[in-house]
């Protein structure tokens, strides 16, 4: 299973999203993809309470530990690799989570459009 090209959604080198705890489809801290990641895990974006218990209500419960995956559970601050399709529903629902766009991986932007993505970024000089 090899990893699309490294590119974030600005044309840039991927930069990192998280190592604690360590996200991502191939769990390297990097919100790299390929086509076996179905989810499109590419949206490199920053835990709130609020996103947590929208994704809690619809399905993914992100911030209760599961011990046999080793996951301790997300935290409001948390970096994580979202899946693209989660974050744009949390956008058009207002509980979007604030994103790092030189982390988020360019195919994001097959679901999400860039305006959506710079709309909820950290860092309005990197967007």
């Amino acid at each position: 299973m090899e990893a699309d090209e490294s590119v974030n959604v600005l044309g840039e080198p991927l930069a990192l999203c998280g190592t604690d705890p360590v996200t991502g489809f191939f769990r390297d801290g990097h919100c790299n993809t390929c086509d076996a990641d179905q989810g499109s895990h590419t949206v490199c974006a920053v835990m709130t309470a609020e996103f947590l218990a929208f994704s809690k209500y619809v399905g993914n419960d992100l911030s209760t530990p599961n011990p046999t995956f080793g996951f301790a559970g997300l935290q409001p601050g948390d970096p994580w690799c979202l899946c693209a399709g989660r974050f744009l529903q949390a956008a058009d629902e207002g509980c979007a989570p604030k994103v790092h766009l030189a982390a988020t991986h360019q195919r994001a932007l097959e679901v999400v459009p860039l305006e959506v993505l710079r709309a909820h970024a950290l860092d309005a000089a990197t967007g």
